[in-house]
């Protein structure tokens, strides 16, 4: 299929099984070929089977060794790709953010009682979830999003609202609807769902941790801190002009420029 659509270039996304395919053909056939560092994949696996981080670590340096580029979206993680003894070039690839979709909208959407403090993305134990669940917090929780762990952590928390996955409109509608988006992870290497909150008009709280470091820092469109609680309640204060303008910063012809200026075109 590579062969057939004659590409310029190849980039390879996933560490994957179609990720690992791709590799060996572009070895074989002597393509040159970038790849992303999207996921933090040795804590996910850690986190669900106690594998050693190190063995799942040793795994993708030999999958991204013969990379001529990795790309990745933070200072955060190049660093710590760099401190686990990833040889190829590391490049910068940021993410955008659809300012248009969104933005800030009516709070009324929304029916219950205040502050919401929303979390949304896949409800899973990578994504650290029940660290959200178990705050002490004013007003309503809500949760957007499914996975595997959703009925566990419904029956252990009753009083959370958990509304399912949301697309679209639907999806920036309840986003717009929030007081804070809390992202309590601490193994994502970005986090899209800050900037749409951000984009959103809606402050963020989150651990400082390489993500949130990233794109909130010293921005004063959220709060990094390891009390969560604390770092939610001290968000609410945030004027969500603040947030819009930040999120505005994260444009989508600025990473695709970054992506097209990282390929290694075939001579």
């Amino acid at each position: 299929m590579i062969d057939r659509h004659q590409p310029e270039a190849v980039h390879i996304a996933t560490e994957g099984p179609l990720g690992w395919l791709a590799r060996r053909h572009c070895l074989k056939a002597g393509h040159p070929f970038t790849t992303a560092y999207h996921t933090q994949f040795p804590q996910y696996i850690h986190a669900r089977s106690r594998l050693p981080v190190a063995w799942s670590y040793a795994v993708l340096r030999r999958f991204h060794g013969r990379s001529s580029g990795i790309m990745v979206a933070t200072q955060s993680i190049e660093d710590e790709l760099r401190a686990r003894g990833f040889a190829p070039p590391i490049r910068r690839w940021t993410r955008g953010v659809d300012t248009t979709l969104y933005h800030p909208r009516d709070k009324a959407f929304l029916p219950f009682p205040r502050p919401i403090s929303l979390f949304v993305g896949r409800v899973a134990v990578e994504k650290n979830i029940a660290a959200f669940l178990k705050l002490d917090l004013p007003g309503t929780k809500v949760v957007v999003g499914e996975g595997p762990a959703r009925a566990a952590l419904a029956a252990r928390h009753p009083e959370v609202r958990f509304l399912g996955r949301k697309v679209g409109e639907d999806l920036a509608r309840h986003y717009a609807a929030a007081d804070v988006f809390v992202f309590p992870s601490r193994t994502d290497t970005f986090g899209l769902v800050l900037l749409e909150a951000l984009a959103s008009g809606v402050p963020v709280a989150a651990y400082p941790v390489p993500g949130p470091l990233d794109v909130i820092d010293h921005s004063g469109a959220g709060v990094l801190d390891e009390d969560l609680a604390a770092a939610t309640r001290q968000a609410l204060t945030i004027a969500p002009e603040r947030c819009r303008a930040h999120a505005e910063t994260y444009s989508w012809d600025r990473s695709v420029q970054q992506f097209l200026g990282n390929l290694h075109r075939f001579p």
